[in-house]
């Protein structure tokens, strides 16, 4: 593995603003389960392949998983949104209000690429996949259009996989140690999986092993839809 001191390009470390864990209950107007509501949590937490300790998804079709085991946003995007639309500012008044496990200062979707490589604490970790905003993050900021702004901005935040188990909090910094496909930052990758379509583009993306598998998949289902037209 390449040390960061080899790779003067990558991004300095970022910081935790929070380390958030949550348990599903009732959300929305229905009441479905939900973990959205993740509480900030001290000292240090066991990773596994499945995330943090203490932390469970209700949905598991569409949320948790080997390769959504770790969820980052980037706190950095919280003025943002706040300038953008005051009336969204005091649902940002504290970090988790994407309903992340790392909210974290210093990098975002522009620094980071498919398959980085993170140390974090005892813990390694890799970028998998952007995240796929869904209809909860309407119903946190009690907008219609929260899920779709979050899509069309891609400030999205984006999911990590674990490669190495260990412990890890708050204060330990998230610091990226190897970057094996640097042409694949995260916005490149919003942008051909959500903008028109690239058939080459798609094609490389869907063969890009370090790639989430449902996001390959999606890759090859727009290659599939341009093709015929």
């Amino acid at each position: 593995m390449t040390a960061p001191t080899d790779r003067p390009n990558l991004p300095p470390p970022a910081r935790l603003e929070a380390l958030l864990v949550g348990e599903p209950k009732p959300f929305g107007p229905k009441g479905e389960p939900s973990a959205m509501d993740r509480q900030p949590v001290a000292g240090r937490l066991a990773l596994g392949p499945l995330g943090l300790a203490g932390d469970r998804v209700a949905d598991t079709r569409n949320h948790g998983g080997a390769d959504k085991a770790v969820h980052h946003y980037p706190f950095d995007h919280y003025a943002v949104w706040a300038t953008e639309n005051p009336a969204l500012a005091p649902r940002l008044a504290r970090p988790g209000a994407f309903g992340e496990n790392l909210a974290a200062r210093g990098w975002v979707e522009s620094d980071i690429c498919i398959g980085d490589v993170i140390a974090w604490g005892t813990a390694q970790l890799q970028v998998s996949q952007t995240r796929q905003p869904c209809w909860k993050l309407n119903v946190r900021f009690d907008t219609r259009t929260m899920a779709r702004d979050v899509e069309r901005t891609g400030r999205t935040g984006w999911y990590y996989r674990v490669l190495g188990p260990g412990h890890a909090g708050a204060d330990d910094p998230l610091v990226l140690v190897d970057r094996p496909h640097p042409d694949w930052p995260l916005v490149r990758a919003h942008a051909v999986l959500t903008g028109t379509p690239d058939r080459a583009a798609l094609a490389a993306l869907a063969a890009l092993p370090a790639l989430a598998a449902a996001h390959r998949d999606r890759a090859r289902q727009r290659l599939a839809r341009a093709a015929r037209g």
